[in-house]
């Protein structure tokens, strides 16, 4: 996670700082509000609106007592704090402020006044506040004051200041969701495009390394853990710490001797939670590797629909679903179940903490070392800190599964290709597509023998290359490097005199049209699918490659011709459609070599004589490489490469191959008839 954070973060710092200073905003203003609390009880409701031990009127007969009784140092601070009010006869406050050491005086005068003289304080604070109070609340009723008015005034002014900052703290709430939202979906698109990026760059040796399944979970489930995650934890850990921190600050401030309490309950909370991590964590990492099989056994019985059905194996493959989901829903089911303790426990553990404060707090009003409203903000101020603990239980449940998605999203983003470019990339000639192998040994990542091995041979330019071999004889493999699809092991392809690990990939490929194995459709139009290569072909071109690859006529029988739709994978065309349509998406690129990668097997008979003859005819000087199983495909060819066990083990034309050649011979006997093999090794011929 913190390797995400360091290379995804750093563009949204600014953002970052903007939603810190809103958190701290809004952490400021609630921590704000028990404290407005506590004034409206203690002093709006209890003291009569008096928040002071510094009157704001005295009598004259107050206003000497205090004089005489205050000591020397304090008596000219003290007179010329107060003057007095000709007409009304009372001493008014006109000094902005008074010393410490006054105020503190002047509260212990008032309540001695209060008591008559007869009670000794001992420095107890609350009590010295209390009576000083009284006193003054009598002393505004003497001068004919409203106190109920005095009283709702306060009430009302506080209660008016506690409106204001809960606006500010849902304002500021407001404005950090949007901005951690933002950030958090910010980050979830970046990461699918460089997912995607990533993948798409893959070559065949590390996609090997990741299944579909796999790759498809990580690009969206794994990311939406991630995305959620950010979206929580932008808000609460940095907001969460601030409001536990400034809670326990606040409830020290506000009575020390229950420390003690609030010790008890996050060290509680702390103990919880570390548990929960202990547990929870392998079981995520388990839970993600079991969305992949069921993405995995989901992706297999859709896409092997008909197998399927033609092997009636619908309840076997019921069963295996059946079988991930069960496992998946039981891993599920576990921390779902563990999640849940969590809300009962903090709530236990809060509910006791708020009883224990009450309990303790009462015998503290009771003692008068504490009011009513600061055991109300003690129990605020707890809650707050309860609070923050929940919040972090939340990111802990969420942070293992996003961690583990985190890992597995580094682990797409960290493969190194092994395909690169090279620095100083050499230009490609792209008027010819001379092809040359040198001594070519090539075996598959992670394996011990060798696919191909010491393979030399050069394929010119407006020639047709075939190869041929027994299955697993690395035609495939041989073919799918020149496109650079797998580098070489050892040896050298040139293409055009260049050696293709120092052009560059989209150079190299830019010269090769390639029709996989398997054909490929892309979801869209019979348009977009053959003008797939790129925005120059016109229409022209892509009318002329389905009339060479023998597509037109079926294209043009369909409802809506070449806008007609193509479903996702080419599902509502047939194989031989499918090839037609891949054959014709590789014409249309116009390149200078072409790939046919056993294009042709779907084909029938005829349809594969008609769209070698337009080959032959219509594309002019290129190079065709061919690779496939059927010897009438090939038999024409300008040079035929037989393969056998990765080896080179026959090269020439068809007749000579059938007098030269017992591998390509016994390949020929069983798909030519006697009466065939004569006439050819009586006639050799180009490919017509």
């Amino acid at each position: 996670m913190l390797k995400l954070l360091r290379r995804y973060g750093l563009p949204m710092l600014p953002l970052f700082l903007i939603a810190v200073v809103l958190l701290v905003g809004r952490a400021t203003a609630e921590l704000t509000l028990p404290g407005l609390m506590s004034d409206i009880v203690d002093y709006g409701i209890s003291e009569g609106g008096v928040d002071s031990t510094v009157p704001r009127k005295l009598t004259p007969d107050t206003f000497n007592d205090i004089l005489e009784n205050l000591p020397q140092t304090l008596q000219a601070e003290f007179a010329a704090g107060y003057g007095f009010v000709a007409g009304h006869d009372y001493y008014a406050l006109t000094a902005d402020d008074i010393s410490m050491y006054l105020e503190r005086e002047l509260a212990i005068q008032l309540a001695w006044l209060q008591t008559g003289g007869d009670m000794n304080f001992d420095d107890d604070n609350n009590a010295i506040s209390h009576n000083a109070k009284a006193f003054i609340r009598a002393e505004y009723e003497r001068m004919g004051m409203d106190m109920e008015a005095l009283q709702m005034d306060y009430v009302f002014s506080t209660g008016g200041m506690m409106l204001i900052v809960t606006f500010l703290a849902i304002a500021a709430a407001a404005s950090q969701g949007y901005i951690s939202a933002r950030m958090a979906t910010g980050l979830a698109r970046k990461l699918r495009e460089d997912i995607f990026d990533k993948v798409v760059s893959f070559t065949n040796t590390e996609y090997n390394n990741f299944s579909t399944a796999s790759l498809i979970t990580r690009c969206t489930n794994d990311v939406n853990q991630v995305q959620q995650l950010m979206t929580m934890a932008i808000r609460i850990v940095v907001f969460s710490p601030i409001m536990g921190i400034g809670g326990v600050l606040m409830v020290v401030g506000t009575d020390p001797s229950m420390a003690w309490i609030i010790a008890l309950t996050v060290g509680s909370m702390l103990a919880f939670i570390t548990l929960f991590i202990i547990i929870a964590t392998p079981r995520f990492k388990i839970m993600q590797k079991l969305i992949d099989k069921v993405n995995l056994v989901t992706r297999e019985a859709l896409t092997g629909i008909m197998v399927i059905r033609a092997f009636v194996t619908q309840k076997h493959e019921a069963k295996r679903f059946d079988g991930a989901n069960k496992d998946l829903r039981n891993t599920a089911l576990f921390l779902a179940r563990l999640g849940a303790f969590q809300m009962p426990i903090i709530t236990l553990i809060s509910s006791f903490t708020t009883v224990l404060i009450i309990w303790i707090g009462a015998n503290s009003i009771d003692a008068g070392s504490l009011s009513v409203g600061e055991m109300m903000a003690f129990v605020q101020y707890t809650m707050f800190i309860v609070w923050s603990f929940l919040m972090l239980a939340m990111i802990v449940i969420m942070l293992p599964r996003a961690q583990v998605a985190a890992t597995r999203i580094m682990e797409i983003l960290e493969t190194e290709n092994v395909v690169i470019d090279h620095e100083n990339p050499e230009k490609l000639g792209q008027n010819r597509g001379d092809i040359e192998f040198r001594n070519v040994s090539f075996k598959f990542p992670g394996a011990e023998g060798y696919a191909l091995s010491d393979i030399s041979f050069t394929a010119q330019d407006g020639k047709v290359t075939a190869f041929v071999g027994s299955t697993g004889s690395g035609k495939t493999a041989l073919v799918n490097l020149v496109p650079r699809f797998y580098d070489v092991t050892d040896g050298e392809v040139l293409v055009n005199g260049v050696n293709v690990k120092n052009a560059s990939q989209s150079d190299l490929r830019g010269l090769v049209g390639y029709v996989p194995q398997k054909a490929v459709l892309f979801s869209g139009t019979i348009e977009s699918n053959i003008k797939y290569a790129g925005e120059h072909i016109d229409n022209d071109a892509m009318e002329k490659a389905s009339r060479i690859a023998q597509a037109a006529e079926f294209i043009e029988e369909r409802a809506e011709g070449y806008a007609d739709e193509i479903a996702q994978g080419g599902t509502n065309v047939s194989g031989g459609q499918r090839q037609r349509l891949s054959i014709a998406r590789a014409i249309a690129k116009k390149p200078k070599i072409y790939i046919f990668d056993d294009s042709f097997s779907a084909l029938d008979f005829k349809t594969d004589a008609q769209l070698r003859a337009a080959l032959a005819e219509e594309i002019g000087a290129t190079t065709m490489l061919i690779v496939a199983q059927r010897i009438n495909t090939i038999k024409n060819a300008d040079q035929i490469i037989v393969l056998d066990q990765g080896k080179i083990v026959g090269k020439g034309i068809h007749k000579d191959l059938l007098k030269n050649c017992d591998v390509y011979k016994q390949i020929a006997s069983s798909q030519l008839s006697e009466e065939e093999l004569a006439k050819d090794l009586g006639e050799g011929g180009m490919m017509a």
